[in-house]
């Protein structure tokens, strides 16, 4: 299903009610179910190439299941949620979070380097993508790390299953 469907049967409040129980269930038992974690890779080609007789003419786009991905939303809302009404997130830690943004993330860094000028000092920047260090990240420390910022054990369960 689409997420156009899935908007029209938002509108139901007992369809998200079920949503928000499978939602519950799945951290109240500590699983994330395989068709969940089921996904589709379709290629792709990439606009104006002249020859698609290379690979890098193409991009592989990975489908997950519909649901999966609205539930895997809900439940990072919440995450976020709790970890940062516990003073887990450090205040400079800005990007991916609510309420936060590029622009935030612009002011800041102007502050500094104004700042520096200010003092009569260079600034340079070094910026990279982190984007893929998830596929990477020591599963057994992300445990211990949700343990420390004290999210009940029901959730910490969840992600040692969610990270099989």
């Amino acid at each position: 299903m689409s997420w156009y469907h899935w908007k029209l049967i938002f509108t139901n409040d007992d369809c998200l009610s079920k949503i928000t129980n499978i939602a519950d269930a799945c951290i109240n038992l500590g699983h994330w179910p395989e068709y969940f974690k089921i996904s589709t890779t379709v290629i792709i080609p990439k606009p104006n190439k002249q020859s698609y007789d290379n690979p890098k003419a193409f991009r592989p786009i990975v489908l997950l299941n519909t649901l999966g991905k609205l539930i895997k939303k809900a439940i990072a809302e919440r995450l976020q949620f709790t970890v940062a009404a516990n003073d887990f997130i450090h205040s400079c830690q800005l990007g991916g979070l609510k309420f936060k943004s590029t622009a935030d993330t612009s002011i800041a860094l102007t502050h500094i380097i104004r700042s520096g000028w200010v003092k009569g000092k260079s600034t340079s920047t070094l910026a990279f993508d982190i984007s893929q260090f998830f596929p990477s990240l020591n599963h057994c420390l992300l445990i211990l790390i949700l343990e420390k910022a004290g999210l009940d054990p029901k959730v910490t369960n969840f992600f040692v299953n969610y990270l099989v």
